[in-house]
């Protein structure tokens, strides 16, 4: 079980519309103890609706800030490079770490996600032990292991 320094549950927004995808990473994070909340949103408008608590997200309590952020870049609704631009734009939200979890490898993808500040890019492998495996290590590395603004 992962706790912050407070002994705060370790929370973590996944924004992901594949939900073959969604479900690996829910499995592997949960069968190595990484975090424990995983909250999950499909679209670009339901993560930026959760991170700021807008529409359908305003329970502050049954949606709580995320400690760490793994986004998808091809999202319906709103695209994930603008949801990053508006996570890092705003004051209240620009020190949670993003991590791009994508199936993109493109030079243009990669570039504008750090030009919009995101902690890191990872593209999605398709074999599913390593997939797996990539999972366990960002987990540990981003929620565990990372000292973040927020410990």
């Amino acid at each position: 079980m992962s706790v912050d320094a407070v002994g705060e549950p370790l929370k973590l927004l996944l924004v992901e519309d594949n939900d073959a995808h969604a479900e690996m990473v829910k499995r592997s994070f949960e069968q190595h103890k990484v975090s424990n909340e995983i909250y999950h949103v499909d679209d670009g408008q339901k993560a930026l609706d959760y991170i700021f608590h807008e529409g359908e997200y305003t329970d502050e309590e049954k949606y709580p800030r995320p400690h760490c952020i793994l986004l998808d870049l091809r999202l319906p609704k709103v695209d994930g490079l603008e949801v990053l631009r508006r996570i890092k734009g705003d004051e209240s939200t620009r020190r949670t770490p993003v991590v791009i979890l994508t199936t993109s490898s493109a030079d243009k993808d990669i570039a504008q996600s750090y030009e919009y500040n995101a902690n890191s890019y990872v593209v999605k492998p398709m074999d599913f032990t390593k997939f797996e495996l990539l999972m366990k290590d960002l987990g540990y590395y981003w929620l565990a292991w990372n000292q973040n603004p927020w410990r």
